[in-house]
Formats: C-alpha cells, structure tokens, sequence
C-alpha cells in the first residue's frame, strides 16, 4: 500500500513518512519547500527519506489548483492520505495573512478534491491545532468544548479545514481524522518554535525573549509521540456512520516556561538572559489537551515527559549545528 504524505519536508512529515518506511509502506511525499524558515533544514529533512526504497517525492504547492492530481494521475495505490502541509505559525499570520489562505485553505480543498475523486481512498488524516480552542477557560480542552473563537488567524484556518472536513465527509462519505496537536518539539524541529528559538539564543549568549512575562504553560508534546499517535489515526479509520472524528493529540501535561527554560540551561550547561515582555496577540496563557478519547479509541499514550524530551533535542541542536 502506498501512503501520500503532505508536507513531508516538515517536522512531523518527516518523521512521519520515516516511520511508515520502517513498517514497510511506500510513501509519497510533497512538499513545496517553502521559506518561511530555513530550507536548508528541510533539505536535511529530505536528505533523511531520499534513496530509502520505497519513498518518492514530487515539489508541489497545494495552492496550484490541479497539480496534485496531474503528478499523481498514475499512483493508483494511493490508499491512504496523511496532509501535513501548512502554513504554520500564530505571530506570522499577523502579518502575512494570505499565506494562510493559500496553504491551510486553498490547499486542504485539494487535498479533499483529490481524495474524494480517488477510487479506493481508504481514510485522510489531517492536521489541525490546539490553536482552534483560542482562549477558552475549559481545562482540559476537549474535542466536544465547542470552539468558534480561535485568537489567531492561523487558529481560524484550521477550524474552517475542520469544518470543510466535516462537509466533505456528509457529502461523499469520505473517512477523515482530524488531529489537534499540541506544540510539538523534538530533533528536527522547527526553528520558530520556543524550544529551538531559546536552546539557540541561550547557546549564543543572547537574551530570550519570555512573553507575558513568564505566565504562560503550554502542553508539549514529543515528535516520537506525535508521530504514534498519527499513525495510531491512520490505522484506525471512522466507522461509515461517523466518517469524521477529532482527536486531541498532546501531552496533556501542561508545563509553565520557567521549567522548559531551566530544562534548556541545564542540558546546555549555561545560564538563560531572559527579556520580559507582554503578551503577543493571538496567543493564549495555557494549552492542556483532554486525550480521554484518543486513548479510548486509538490506544494512544504519550511516553515522552519533558525532562527527558528536552535533552534529546539539545543533543540534536548540538550536533546539527556542530555545536
């Protein structure tokens, strides 16, 4: 069986397509290598999955309507779907707001269109956000708390795939997951996240910058976790009578900053310069994920705690960066 993988030169795609490998799958990968951050680290990325059997990639933009199904008119095995692709990032969407529209939404109405069209498509896993909740007073967040209000443009992007999911599901009975992750760290990371943008300025002696002056917890959650949980999803198809299911992918054990930022000086050895500052729009105080259903139905269960997560990740910083 062949699996397509969206957003394969990602953080999760990556390591998503490098296990479907281990197990045995062949992989599709897409990816449009974009810029938002370092293409030289999703070249990396790349460089992990290119000459292992069994793996493909083709260079494409979701955005460019109808390129998806001409480069894979003759993959007739595609049977199941794992979209990762997006734009990502609360703050960037502030400013740039059409790179949202033409990633997370034009993009996730390709994906749906090819998927819906492709004889003997199993089940479409896709990624959504702890970001729909926006600031809701409900700990922990459950799939079954209503969400309408997300904070951030990013947030709003994801619900409105949730929902197109929902109408594709009605409307062609086509099997979807939908996963909502919870700030996800680990090797191979992203750059603009907190764990890599703090482990990189401590490392070079500058000052991080701590927002709302520290009073912040978020859940986070470890790639190796992710990563069991998606391929949990993705062997788990919905029953026909529900076509569409939500799941909640975190820790769900939420950590203030302070503890993340001593995680990081200890494993580095070296003391954080921290900047207070207030907080940022579009972002929220604490993220804590209710995964009662994820576990239910998945048998997921997040290994990975954040003192040992933490070290595992500046291992990786540290010999990537040659460090």
């Amino acid at each position: 069986m062949t699996v397509l993988v969206t957003g394969v030169a990602g953080f999760i795609g990556c390591d998503t397509a490098l296990r479907l490998l281990d197990r045995g799958e062949r992989v599709v990968g897409i990816d449009n290598v974009s810029g938002y951050y370092s293409t030289r680290l999703k070249q990396a990325r790349l460089d992990r999955l290119e000459g292992r059997d069994g793996f493909t990639f083709h260079r494409i933009d979701l955005a460019d309507r109808g390129a998806l199904a001409a480069a894979l008119d003759d993959t007739a095995d595609v049977r199941r779907v794992v979209h990762l692709a997006a734009q990502p990032g609360v703050r960037h969407s502030i400013d740039h707001p059409f790179d949202y529209v033409d990633a997370n939404l034009a993009g996730h109405v390709e994906i749906l269109e090819y998927c819906r069209r492709r004889e003997g498509l199993e089940h479409l896993v896709y990624a959504s956000s702890s970001s729909v909740y926006g600031d809701t007073s409900r700990r922990p967040f459950s799939v079954a708390d209503r969400t309408g209000r997300p904070l951030s443009l990013y947030g709003a992007t994801k619900l409105a795939c949730e929902q197109m999911s929902h109408c594709y599901s009605h409307l062609y009975g086509l099997h979807q997951t939908g996963l909502r992750f919870f700030t996800v760290y680990g090797p191979w990371g992203r750059p603009d996240m907190a764990v890599y943008t703090f482990t990189d300025a401590i490392a070079a002696g500058r000052p991080i910058r701590v927002f709302n002056r520290g009073d912040m917890r978020r859940d986070f959650t470890f790639i190796d976790d992710i990563v069991t949980g998606v391929l949990a999803a993705l062997d788990n198809p919905p029953p026909a009578e529900a076509p569409h299911r939500l799941y909640n992918i975190g820790n769900s054990q939420p950590e203030p900053l302070d503890r993340l930022i001593g995680l990081i000086e200890t494993a580095l050895g070296k003391r954080a310069e921290m900047i207070m500052e207030p907080m940022q729009p579009g972002e929220v105080g604490e993220t804590h994920a209710d995964i009662g259903e994820t576990r239910r139905d998945l048998g997921f269960e997040p290994v990975t705690t954040l003192e040992s997560g933490i070290p595992r990740f500046v291992e990786w910083y540290r010999s990537y960066h040659g460090a």
